[in-house]
């Protein structure tokens, strides 16, 4: 923020800390403009990074930006809350994913109503919503714990598949990405989990049991290399029923909303997908 002449941040945010998983701290930063007030929209954000690196501080000045976005599209009081979870190798599933609940959990007690919560997150952290969906949905007895929309950006959804390949344009590489997915998932047969590996999941009834009220929008490029289990993604969960929308941007490259607010030239690239995600979200979420 200080190459933009920021001294201190534009908008007020501290660390909370959550319980703990044995050795494992679980933390988030918790933005928010006013806050004694009820904030009547959060968004938990889980960053990514391949399971393997990042931080929700790499993420600040993007996060930051989306709050004052909500903020001039209407709402009273918009608030973040962007997940610290455990980083391979220091621990494998379940603990990213028991964290994620943890962290649902926490928002789930500020608001009251999970209705006003709009999960999001990128590439790794696309994969620990949709598991955290999938985990609400299983038992089919918590849909009133179901969020009220879900805004996910280029999601990893399968750890492991032919489907996840080099383009030209991409700067992912599917060697290492698969590295990374087999070291989250622990094991052999947690590649073939739905709870881990959420893109496996072809039961459109377990997916109808875990979608958000309002449903799913979808934001990823056409040349990234996650792009053909994605698009397999979006017609499973519309064959189940669910609201699905996705804006696949032409010739653009993996979790380009995030890395265009960093890399691009002019103000309207830079807040081109955080503009449209906050427009999608409005719509929703009144």
């Amino acid at each position: 923020m200080l190459r933009h002449g920021y001294l201190k941040p534009p908008v007020p945010w501290h660390e909370v800390s959550l319980p703990s998983f044995g050795k494992f701290e679980t933390k988030g930063l918790w933005i928010i403009q006013h806050e004694p007030q009820q904030p009547d929209i959060v968004i938990y954000y889980c960053h990514g990074g391949g399971f393997s690196m990042g931080s929700s501080y790499f993420y600040l000045e993007f996060l930051l930006a989306w709050q004052s976005m909500l903020k001039e599209s209407g709402y009273r009081n918009p608030a973040i809350f962007a997940l610290e979870y455990t980083l391979v190798p220091d621990a494998t599933d379940p603990i990213q994913v028991a964290q994620t609940i943890s962290g649902y959990d926490h928002v789930c007690s500020i608001t009251n109503d999970p209705s006003r919560i709009c999960l999001a997150g990128d590439s790794a952290g696309g994969t620990l919503q949709l598991s955290l969906l999938l985990r609400i949905g299983e038992s089919g007895g918590n849909m009133s714990r179901l969020p009220g929309f879900a805004t996910l950006i280029s999601p990893w959804t399968t750890l492991v598949t032919p489907n996840n390949r080099d383009t030209p344009s991409d700067y992912l590489n599917a060697e290492s990405l698969h590295l990374y997915g087999r070291q989250y998932a622990g094991t052999v047969a947690n590649l073939n989990n739905p709870l881990v590996s959420p893109g496996v999941c072809k039961d459109q009834d377990w997916w109808a049991r875990s979608s958000p009220s309002a449903g799913f929008y979808f934001m990823f490029g056409s040349e990234e290399a996650f792009g053909p289990e994605i698009r397999d993604l979006i017609v499973v969960l519309r064959k189940s029923g669910c609201a699905v929308r996705a804006r696949e941007e032409p010739g653009s490259i993996h979790a380009w909303p995030v890395a265009t607010l960093f890399l691009s030239d002019t103000q309207d690239e830079r807040q081109k997908g955080l503009r449209d995600l906050t427009k999608m979200i409005r719509q929703v979420i009144k």
